[in-house]
C-alpha cells in the first residue's frame, strides 16, 4: 500500500468519523451542551493519529513490494536469491560479476526485474584454435572441450584432439590442436594407396600408407606440410651412390727436326704409351632409371710418356755422304750366333738394292719402308748399306723374333 492510498484511508476514516458524529448529534440534539462540546474534541485528537498508522501502513507495503525472489545460474552453477535490484545489471553489480562482450548474459544487463525471474550467465573462454593446421584465436561460452567443438561447428568425429572431450576450459582459456580426418592418395612408382588419415604432416601420411622416405627420396609436397583433403602426394625413389674406372690418357706426339736424317723420313725416338687416371662418378637411379653418370673427381696414377719423333731434313747430296760415313755395330745382343746371310740370300738373293715387283720391300730383308723407319732407318731400306740394313733387321729380330720374314725366318737357324 502507499503513502497516499494509507492518507486516503485515513481521511476516509476521518470522514466516517465525522459522518458518525454527525448522526450522534441527529440522533442526541437533546442532549447537554457539554457533551457535544467533548465530542468536537475527541474528534480533533482522532484524526492525526489515523493518519500516522496509514502512512506507516503504506512504507511496509512499498518495502515488501521491492524485495524479490529471482534465480541467478552463473557458469552452470544455479542459485536462489533476494534481490532490491531493479533490473539485470544493478544484480550483476551487486553481485560483483563483470561481464563484456565475450560473455553471455540473458536476459540482458537492461532488463527490468520481477520476483521469479531467472537470469543466467556465461562467462567467455578464451580458445587457441589449430583446425587442420590453421590457426586461430576464438571465444567460446562452453565449460568443456566438447562443449566448445559443438559450439563453434568443429566437426571431431575420427579426429585427433589435443586435449580430452571432457577436459574442463578455465576461464583462463585453453590451447587446442583440431586435426579432422582427411582422405590422401600416395603413390610411390607403380604403388598408390588412399587412406584416411588425421595425420599432422605429409611424411606420417606416408608412413601409415605402408611408405617410408628414406635416403634422397622425394616427395612432390614438403614432407613436414600439411596434408590436406584430397590431396596426391607423390614419392619419387632416388638412389645414389659411386663408381670408380681406370681410364687412359693419350700421350702426345712431338716432332723434332733432324739435319741428320734425309728429308721426307721420319725416326721414332721414344716410342709413346698412354697414362691411366683414376676418376670417380656420381651415380643416380630415379624410380629405377638410371641418370648419366657425373664426373665428381678424377686422379692420375701413371703420367703418359710422350712420342718423340724426329724428323729428316738433310737434302739428297747431304744424305749420300752421310750415309756412306756412318758406321753400324755387327753385334746385337739376342741376335748374334744366326745365319743373317742365309736369311738375306732367301729374301733378296743377297743383293742389298733388291726390290720386290711391287716396289714395297727393298733391300737385303725386304723392309717395308715404315718398318725400316721404326727400326730408326732413314729414306728406303735399299738405299742404305749392307751393315745398316744388317743392324736394323737384328733390332727387329729382337723385338719381333722371325716373324717379320714368316717364308725365310726359319734359315736363321740351320
Amino acid at each position: 500500500m502507499s503513502t497516499s492510498q494509507g492518507v486516503e484511508r485515513a481521511e476516509g476514516a476521518a470522514d466516517s468519523a465525522v459522518d458518525g458524529a454527525g448522526t450522534r448529534r441527529a440522533t442526541h440534539r437533546r442532549g447537554t451542551g457539554r457533551l457535544a462540546l467533548g465530542s468536537a474534541e475527541g474528534l480533533r485528537r482522532i484524526v492525526p493519529q489515523a493518519l500516522v498508522v496509514a502512512v506507516l501502513a503504506g512504507g511496509a507495503t512499498a518495502f515488501v513490494a521491492a524485495d524479490k525472489d529471482v534465480r541467478l545460474s552463473v557458469d552452470g552453477t544455479a542459485r536462489s536469491l533476494h534481490t532490491f535490484a531493479g533490473d539485470v545489471e544493478e544484480l550483476l553489480a551487486d553481485e560483483g560479476l563483470a561481464v563484456d562482450e565475450h560473455d553471455i548474459v540473458a536476459p540482458p544487463p537492461g532488463t527490468p526485474l520481477a520476483g521469479g525471474d531467472e537470469i543466467v550467465v556465461r562467462f567467455g573462454r578464451p580458445l587457441t584454435l589449430t583446425l587442420d593446421g590453421h590457426r586461430r584465436q576464438v571465444w567460446t561460452t562452453a565449460r568443456t572441450v566438447e562443449g566448445a567443438l559443438h559450439q563453434l561447428g568443429v566437426r571431431a568425429d575420427g579426429a585427433f584432439l589435443s586435449a580430452s572431450r571432457s577436459m574442463p576450459i578455465s576461464r583462463k582459456g585453453l590451447a587446442l590442436d583440431v586435426r579432422t580426418e582427411r582422405t590422401v592418395t600416395v603413390t610411390a612408382g607403380r604403388r598408390e594407396r588412399t587412406i584416411r588419415t588425421n595425420a599432422a604432416t605429409v611424411r606420417e601420411a606416408i608412413e601409415q600408407a605402408g611408405l617410408a622416405l628414406r635416403g634422397q627420396d622425394t616427395t612432390s609436397v614438403p614432407p613436414g606440410s600439411f596434408p590436406r583433403d584430397g590431396q596426391t602426394v607423390t614419392v619419387t625413389r632416388i638412389t645414389v651412390g659411386r663408381q670408380v674406372r681406370e681410364e687412359p690418357v693419350p700421350y702426345d706426339t712431338v716432332r723434332i727436326q733432324d739435319p741428320g736424317l734425309r728429308a721426307g723420313t721420319e725416326a721414332v725416338v721414344q716410342r709413346g704409351r698412354n697414362g691411366v687416371r683414376r676418376v670417380t662418378y656420381a651415380l643416380r637411379t630415379v624410380n629405377g632409371v638410371r641418370h648419366k653418370p657425373r664426373k665428381i673427381s678424377e686422379e692420375v696414377v701413371r703420367a703418359p710418356v710422350t712420342r718423340r719423333i724426329k724428323v729428316g731434313t738433310m737434302t739428297g747430296g747431304e744424305a749420300g755422304a752421310e750415309a756412306g760415313s756412318r758406321r753400324f755395330p755387327d753385334s746385337a745382343a739376342g741376335s748374334d750366333g744366326l745365319d743373317w746371310n742365309a736369311l738375306a740370300r732367301c729374301e733378296s738373293g743377297g743383293r742389298p738394292d733388291a726390290v720386290d715387283p711391287s716396289g714395297t720391300y727393298g733391300g737385303l730383308y725386304q723392309f717395308d719402308t715404315g718398318t725400316w723407319r721404326s727400326m730408326g732407318g732413314v729414306g728406303r731400306p735399299q738405299d742404305a748399306s749392307a751393315q745398316e740394313q744388317t743392324y736394323r733387321a737384328k733390332k727387329l729380330y729382337r723385338q719381333r723374333g722371325p716373324g717379320p720374314w714368316p717364308h725365310c725366318g726359319r734359315r736363321l737357324y740351320r
